[in-house]
């Protein structure tokens, strides 16, 4: 080899070498017992990291650059922030009481918290952790979802059973829907013409113009050998385009794949018992299932719709998200 060529290795060598290598696609896991968020490789699944956590961690939001992650510390009535890179608890956010959901607007100036024992949303902006508004709510507010076009925030309440509309400019809410019982969660279309509410105890999901106020749809399920007190609606996620979505059924211990455009369930997925939230890859072709009481998160295959594997996180997993 000439002293050339060598000398042009060692030089692509050393410029390699000085390029800082990025971490692959990562998932994060909120385990409620264990007060812990276990961290994987989106590839091997394997473990990267174990972070403890504030008591009871449920809910968790990335920050718009994907850099942060706050996380519910319901029993230390705190939201932990973790830096995505490092995977550190690097600050903690006074949230209220028993903070459980939470939703960050697209910008990633506030963070809208669910209070459930006090029955309020606290409005904070998250740069300086200053509450700008307590919004009171119904009975046990959980979800929270902020449209795509930051104009209204979305919370359930599970004891007065309702969708609550706040208004993102004036901090005030606008209309009170009433839905099934036990509202868990809500999530807006990729569009952000509709949002749909999960509601537990009653079995169904309320489809709620943001505009009218009004149910433009309510579906339930139907799984063949399952009573039907045990289809219980938690955690939504819908597919890019917006024409599935996927509905975590608690102890039926199934996820349903819904067709968007008929509202009907084309298909149930056995997963792990329990199964409360859900996240998709980056490119979109696995769906992550944390299972509450198997105490690990099932993959399953989304063109084929069928359950690869499950892997071990932690205690009572309950949120799951995933980092580009």
């Amino acid at each position: 080899m000439t002293r050339t060529v060598v000398a042009a290795a060692l030089a692509v060598a050393l410029v390699s070498s000085s390029i800082p290598t990025a971490r692959a696609e990562t998932i994060f896991v909120s385990n409620e017992r264990d007060n812990t968020v276990t961290v994987l490789d989106g590839k091997s699944y394997e473990i990267i990291k174990v972070i403890e956590t504030g008591a009871r961690p449920r809910g968790m939001v990335f920050t718009p650059d994907y850099k942060k992650l706050l996380v519910c510390a319901g029993d230390d009535n705190r939201l932990d922030v973790i830096d995505t890179e490092t995977l550190e608890v690097v600050r903690h956010l006074d949230s209220g009481p028993d903070p459980e959901l939470l939703d960050v607007d697209p910008q990633g100036e506030r963070v809208y918290i669910a209070n459930e024992d006090e029955g309020y949303v606290t409005v904070m902006e998250i740069e300086s952790g200053k509450v700008l508004a307590e919004i009171p709510v119904g009975v046990e507010p959980e979800g929270m979802a902020v449209s795509p076009d930051n104009k209204f925030t979305v919370a359930t309440s599970e004891t007065t059973s309702m969708a609550h509309f706040i208004d993102n400019e004036t901090l005030e809410v606008t209309a009170n829907v009433l839905v099934d019982t036990r509202p868990r969660v809500a999530k807006f279309e990729p569009n952000g013409k509709l949002v749909w509410v999960t509601a537990e105890i009653g079995g169904t999901v309320a489809v709620i113009d943001p505009e009218t106020h009004k149910i433009v749809q309510k579906f339930g399920f139907d799984i063949p050998g399952v009573r039907r007190e045990l289809i219980q609606p938690v955690g939504v996620r819908f597919s890019d385009d917006g024409k599935r979505a996927f509905v975590a059924l608690g102890p039926a211990n199934r996820v349903a794949v819904v067709d968007v455009a008929s509202y009907k369930a084309i298909d149930y997925i056995l997963v792990g018992q329990r199964p409360w939230h859900l996240a998709m890859n980056s490119d979109r072709t696995k769906l992550y299932v944390a299972n509450g009481l198997t105490n690990d998160m099932t993959i399953v295959d989304v063109a084929t719709l069928k359950p690869e594997k499950s892997v071990p996180v932690g205690r009572l997993p309950w949120g799951v998200l995933v980092k580009p």
